[in-house]
């Protein structure tokens, strides 16, 4: 885990502020990186984006969840500033039941 900008030798480079805010690597890597260049805080904050709401998504795909789209899980793609998004809904639920049983 580590906070990294733009080229950092994995293959996907980070776009600056405002644009992708984090990525990992699936079961069996387990890394996660976060862009430095984005203004990161803990709670809800104009124009700011939360550590532990994208930690929670990124670690989603540590564990082998993909993105999906209904807008309140998880593991929806996108973040907005200023929200705080932790908890598991039904579909990150069943994501992960699907992956490791009930």
């Amino acid at each position: 885990m580590g906070y990294f900008s733009g080229d950092h030798g994995d293959g996907f480079p980070f776009d600056g502020r405002g644009g992708v805010f984090a990525h990992a690597f699936g079961p069996g890597d387990g890394r996660i990186h976060f862009d430095a260049d984005e203004d990161w805080t803990d709670g809800a904050r104009p124009n700011m984006i939360d550590m532990v709401s994208v930690a929670v998504h990124e670690i989603g795909h540590v564990l082998g969840l993909a993105h999906k789209s209904v807008e309140d899980a998880i593991m929806f793609p996108y973040m907005a500033y200023n929200t705080v998004k932790t908890t598991l809904r039904q579909d990150d639920l069943d994501g992960i039941k699907a992956l490791y049983g009930s």
